[in-house]
């Protein structure tokens, strides 16, 4: 009999719109079948699936709120069922500018960003097959957060929980790296296209305006998905790196700093 290969497989949090979308499918391109969570949208979601399909790979989309115990045990229950592992877990959900779940939850940036990441790697882990990898995503701004770069007030929450969020995650990587998987981490600049530079502009008009004239064309969603599933798949991404899409970090410090 001959043997047969077993798929690699990934999970993307936040995979059926905007970064998390081109994400799912940069992986599928790759021959990854690819589970993914949404928090609502079905039908942006089937499609997703659908497209992925459609790269002769297979694709779940599961219904999850990664800020609930409840919904991540459900996620990785249905994940358990598809597949018997993973090769990837991209943790690209993230939040804090919605109104009406601050209203609700003063604390629950800190709670999407960084308490759910970690629980989201610890369910994971048990999944997650020697020479995989673990890719946080992040913006410059929460990468860089506490080296006295200029927040947009509604954004601090946002900036200053996806760098705990980092920070917590970085320090677990000898943990990581014992079990043969890598940590990776993709910070991006404003993303043309995607909903965060659209609340931001709210408040900051003419923002993204100001950072294209500042470095350039800004960075797509399909630019950075693509970079996601590089940094994910390529082995000879070392572990701990941290990739840089658009504007260099230093575009945004105060003259004179450094990193």
């Amino acid at each position: 009999m001959e043997e047969t290969t077993q798929p690699k497989t990934a999970l993307v949090t936040g995979g059926s719109r905007g970064i998390g979308a081109e994400t799912v499918l940069a992986l599928a391109a790759r021959g990854y079948d690819v589970s993914f969570n949404y928090r609502n949208k079905a039908a942006r979601a089937n499609d997703v699936v659908s497209q992925a399909n459609r790269r002769g790979v297979q694709a779940l989309a599961v219904s999850c709120d990664i800020t609930r115990p409840e919904d991540r045990a459900r996620l990785f229950a249905e994940v358990r069922q598809w597949r018997s592992g993973l090769d990837v877990l991209v943790l690209n959900a993230s939040g804090g500018l919605e109104k009406d779940a601050l209203a609700l939850d003063p604390d629950y940036p800190m709670h999407i960003n960084r308490d759910a990441q970690v629980a989201m790697v610890d369910l994971a882990l048990p999944l997650l097959r020697p020479g995989g990898a673990i890719v946080f995503i992040t913006s410059h701004w929460a990468h860089l957060y506490g080296h006295g770069i200029q927040h947009v007030p509604s954004y601090e929450p946002v900036a200053a929980s996806k760098y705990a969020g980092e920070q917590a995650l970085r320090a677990r990587q000898q943990e990581f790296a014992a079990r043969g998987i890598r940590f990776v981490v993709v910070t991006g600049d404003l993303i043309e296209g995607t909903i965060t530079p659209k609340l931001l502009e709210r408040s900051a008009p003419g923002l993204a305006a100001n950072r294209s004239n500042q470095v350039g064309a800004l960075p797509t969603a399909a630019e950075m998905g693509e970079a996601i599933a590089r940094a994910a798949t390529d082995a000879t991404i070392a572990d701990g790196r941290t990739i840089v899409i658009g504007g260099s970090l230093e575009s945004l410090l105060p003259e004179g700093t450094a990193l």
